[in-house]
């Protein structure tokens, strides 16, 4: 394994610990036992460093999402196969979810994690697209719906982590929620349906 592939898996490490504040190039440095100034050959910033985590994870997330949308599954089932992944990505690695979700900056200054970021979106949307294709959700632009699929998941994984997510208030599970929205969507299509009959 190269340096920069350790340091790269020693600084998720450290965010799966210890959050985004655990990471520092010397932090860093230490769990791989070299120098506190070699990170610098590899990386210009802590941010380049963050950067390349987001960027490795959006690669894996990727793979997985790739190999639902060409399986043999029902368009319906490769979605909430998709979004399973998603949420329990989000679930077992918060922090690295916050770093690929919510830090825009860092896909400006990098345009690997960009690049890998749309990857996987492309992903997500080429599944959304065959949904729709299948009459299984409405519409015939996958992108909008898309991103309102992919914003519902994220409110929802947001009131989660703040432990607002209670049955209480109608919301059993982040996928139990994003289950009920994908059957009012397909409600939505009986219901046309059922008004042109």
């Amino acid at each position: 394994m190269t340096t920069e592939r350790r340091l790269i898996e020693a600084a998720g490490q450290l965010l799966d610990t210890g959050g985004e504040g655990a990471v520092t190039l010397r932090a860093v440095s230490q769990a791989v036992g070299i120098s506190h100034n070699a990170p610098y050959r590899h990386f210009r910033s802590r941010d380049m460093l963050l950067a390349a985590v987001a960027a490795a994870d959006f690669a894996e997330i990727a793979v997985a999402l790739s190999k639902i949308r060409h399986s043999d599954k029902a368009s319906r089932q490769k979605l909430t196969a998709a979004l399973d992944v998603l949420i329990a990505y989000a679930q077992a690695r918060p922090a690295r979810y916050r770093l690929l979700f919510h830090n825009p900056h860092l896909s400006a200054e990098s345009a690997e994690l960009e690049k890998k970021g749309a990857e996987s979106i492309s992903e997500f949307f080429g599944i959304v697209a065959e949904c729709q294709a299948s009459k299984v959700l409405p519409g015939s632009e996958c992108e909008p719906l898309a991103g309102v699929l992919l914003a519902a998941m994220h409110g929802l994984l947001a009131l989660e982590a703040n432990g607002q997510l209670t049955p209480r208030k109608g919301l059993k599970s982040v996928a139990d929620s994003m289950t009920l929205l994908l059957d009012l969507l397909a409600g939505t299509l009986a219901g046309d349906a059922a008004a042109k009959a």
